[in-house]
């Protein structure tokens, strides 16, 4: 038994010798293809699914040859032998889906659709190769299938990145020479070595493997200058975001106004970089002040915009500040011009502390809360701005008494959902108001928004948040 093994070890040493150039090749392949995966495994960006799938591509092509050498299987446990015409067979009839899909990656409009069904045309045509081959022990049933759907992948794919016209329409890159190169270079070696293989004979493994490697080579490099491009411009809106961000913060208020028996607190939570809250002070003296609560509906930089748009309105309106109705009536008619079919709720409270009374109304916005012993909903709403450029908005007086609490807030408060779709609701924020009466104004904000946290900690926060407390003394 150790004579025989010893002879194997001498035979496996002998064919190694003849094979160490074609080892060492499909060893580089098989490396590339996994460090070009690592790569797109650890980066997890959308701009780097392509070198996951020409790291797929470049493995696979390697692992196929090496498991082809004699020398590399007489090194593998015997156990592991019956294993290896399941895993070439599968990589050979795969192999074109993977490419494909790592092409798809560049691609766009018409011939991502013609890729796309050939793509499931390959796949269905390999799972059947791979399965005929388990059950009946033969490789190449459907090969035939598989080599006719490779070259037509390839000469759509080459016309494509060859024509100046269809890749300029087709193909995701900034520029194509390269590729070019490579793709003219592979076509070429595989139409030479199937020509000669028609003709009885065969071209030398080096003149296969030199063609795949320009590919690669071409195809990596190609899209490489794909990704950089997009991480520049994605660099570049990030730094444009804060930017916009830090403009958007230096419009709204800075400290609360000091007004006499009023303690305010203001808290905006932005969802992302920018947002489309806003809320305004509006004081007239130590006894007068308006309130403003305004909520864009939509996210992002749209509707960022269109609140920066609302602190010039307001300043245009500003001296109506003791009649909401007025006021609301003036933001409405100057923002119905510009709003490009966006809308936009708000809410106005002036508060007349010598008079003790406060005035209110709104425009499509959640309810004005006043709390003192037990909780009240006040709803003076006329149609959100935006609908109509002339529209009215009543208003709803109330006296105001010591101990006092009131609560405007934009939908971001009332409407967070858990991670089963229950909204946080109107009556767990009366609940959070409720329970914690006896809290300043600030410590109540930073509670309502800790409350919300807690009830969508498995969920991804949809909106901004903006509320304001008011309590009179």
């Amino acid at each position: 038994m150790a004579m025989a093994m010893q002879g194997l070890d001498v035979q496996a040493a002998e064919i190694l010798r003849g094979q160490v150039l074609e080892i060492c090749i499909d060893t580089a392949f098989l490396i590339a293809g996994l460090t070009s995966y690592a790569i797109a495994a650890i980066r997890r960006r959308s701009g780097v699914r392509t070198f996951l799938w020409l790291g797929i591509w470049s493995a696979s092509y390697g692992l196929l040859h090496i498991l082809g050498e004699r020398a590399v299987v007489l090194a593998l446990p015997h156990r592991l032998w019956s294993a290896i015409p399941y895993i070439q067979t599968t990589i050979v009839y795969l192999m074109l889906v993977v490419a494909a899909l790592a092409w798809l990656t560049l691609l766009v409009g018409l011939m991502r659709r013609i890729i796309i069904a050939l793509v499931i045309a390959a796949s269905v045509t390999g799972i059947l190769g791979v399965a005929w081959f388990a059950f009946t022990g033969v490789d190449d049933k459907f090969l035939a299938i598989n080599n006719l759907l490779a070259a037509g992948v390839l000469g759509i794919l080459a016309v494509t990145v060859i024509s100046k016209k269809l890749s300029q329409k087709y193909l995701l890159l900034p520029e194509r020479g390269f590729l070019v190169f490579g793709t003219l270079a592979f076509s070429i070696e595989a139409l030479c070595a199937n020509v000669v293989h028609l003709l009885g004979s065969h071209t030398p493994m080096l003149f296969d493997h030199l063609g795949f490697a320009v590919l690669l080579v071409a195809f990596g490099y190609s899209a490489l200058r794909m990704t950089l491009k997009n991480e520049h411009r994605l660099l570049t809106i990030e730094s444009e975001l804060e930017i916009a961000h830090q403009i958007q913060s230096s419009i709204l208020p800075t400290t609360v106004p000091e007004i006499n028996h009023l303690r305010i607190a203001a808290a905006y939570h932005p969802m992302t970089a920018v947002a489309g809250d806003f809320y305004e002070f509006l004081p007239v003296d130590d006894d007068h002040a308006g309130f403003l609560v305004a909520d864009v509906c939509g996210h992002g930089v749209p509707a960022a915009l269109i609140a920066s748009m609302l602190k010039v309105a307001v300043q245009s309106v500003a001296s109506e500040a003791s009649h909401p109705s007025k006021l609301l009536c003036g933001l409405n008619r100057v923002l119905a011009g510009s709003l490009q079919g966006q809308l936009v709720s708000a809410a106005y409270l002036w508060i007349d502390m010598q008079a003790r009374t406060a005035l209110y109304s709104a425009a499509g916005h959640p309810p004005l809360l006043r709390s003192n012993h037990h909780l009240e909903s006040f709803e003076s709403n006329g149609l959100l701005f935006g609908v109509l450029p002339e529209a009215a908005y009543p208003v709803r007086e109330l006296p105001l008494t010591k101990g006092d609490r009131f609560l405007l807030y934009t939908d971001g408060i009332s409407e967070p959902e858990n991670a089963a779709g229950e909204p946080f609701g109107d009556k767990r924020l009366a609940e959070v108001l409720q329970q914690h009466q006896s809290l300043p104004t600030a410590d109540l904000s930073h509670r309502i928004l800790t409350e919300i946290e807690a009830w969508q900690r498995s969920s991804e926060p949809r909106d901004d948040m903006t509320l304001i407390v008011i309590d009179v003394d």
